[in-house]
């Protein structure tokens, strides 16, 4: 969950790289260029989900920072990435996934979108935009397969 999360906010960095320079890359490669998403890149490849979004997509996803792994409690991130906990990441992941390109300006206030993994999430757009308890602090970086959306809190499924 926690690659997948890294490597969804790589995208969205490097996506507006790539964008400015005329090209485009996936979103797996936006996040890893991006160097700010190397905990939601480790996440993804312990997940074994680089290839599903390096696919045609399109995704949205949602992504936490560095900052926003290393907010969790103590010992989350290491315990996630262990072979055994492999579905728990998948899900956590997933859950930063929504299908379909969504760029900020089809957001609308307490909307809500089910994710890849099958639950919710609610934007509210009162105080910035914010989704679930995240708060979105980069919008609309794209990438071939997608839009990546940066967010400062990594979310988690109910």
């Amino acid at each position: 969950m926690r690659s997948f999360i890294f490597a969804t906010a790589a995208a969205l960095i490097t996506g507006t790289a790539a964008i400015a320079g005329g090209h485009s890359k996936d979103i797996v490669d936006t996040a890893v260029g991006a160097g700010d998403f190397t905990t939601l890149v480790a996440a993804v490849q312990a997940a074994d989900l680089v290839e599903t979004l390096k696919g045609d997509g399109p995704f949205t996803v949602f992504a936490p920072t560095d900052e926003a792994f290393a907010a969790l409690p103590a010992g989350t991130v290491e315990t996630l990435l262990k072979p055994e906990n492999k579905d728990q990441l998948v899900a956590i992941l997933t859950y930063h996934v929504v299908p379909g390109k969504v760029m900020s300006t089809d957001l609308s206030d307490d909307m809500t979108a089910t994710t890849v993994q099958g639950g919710d999430i609610t934007i509210d757009l009162d105080d910035g935009v914010k989704v679930n308890d995240a708060t979105v602090i980069a919008a609309d970086i794209e990438a071939e397969n997608g839009v990546i959306h940066v967010i400062d809190t990594v979310i988690l499924p109910n």
